[in-house]
């Protein structure tokens, strides 16, 4: 089952997305910018996004347990999300992920393209990729 997050899933969340502060994680609940994904009514995955330059839905974290891992369910997650903005009349969204994970080679295998890159002082490039959702 994959449904937004609502604002009983905090506690459970803060459990183990530990990359923003409660307050951050509530307002993205509040703003419906969390997908949970269960398995057994145990929660298996999350993916949180936000808008780049307001209008551009971005996807900040695609987690998953690591028992749920490699087994499909980040393309199903991931799926669902594009629906989701295309119903909201977004035509595009965008991900990044570092060149040193492998997240990058699950991106392309969806339909994610390279569309720029982000160099940080100390950290590896961070490869930003697109999806046109206009064209299915």
């Amino acid at each position: 089952m994959i449904r937004y997050a609502v604002e009983n899933d905090l506690e459970l969340l803060s459990r183990y997305d530990r990359h923003i502060c409660e307050a951050e994680l509530r307002d993205c609940i509040k703003t419906k910018r969390i997908l949970m994904m269960f398995q057994d009514d145990r929660l298996i995955g999350w993916l949180r996004f936000n808008l780049f330059w307001d209008n551009i839905p971005f996807m900040n974290m695609l987690y998953f347990l690591e028992d749920y891992r490699r087994k499909g369910y980040g393309s199903r997650l991931v799926r669902f999300w594009e629906k989701e903005m295309l119903k909201s009349s977004y035509k595009m969204v965008l991900v990044s992920t570092r060149s040193d994970e492998q997240a990058q080679f699950f991106y392309r295998k969806i339909g994610y393209t390279d569309c720029g890159s982000l160099l940080l002082p100390g950290e590896p490039l961070e490869i930003i990729l697109l999806k046109n959702l206009g064209q299915r």
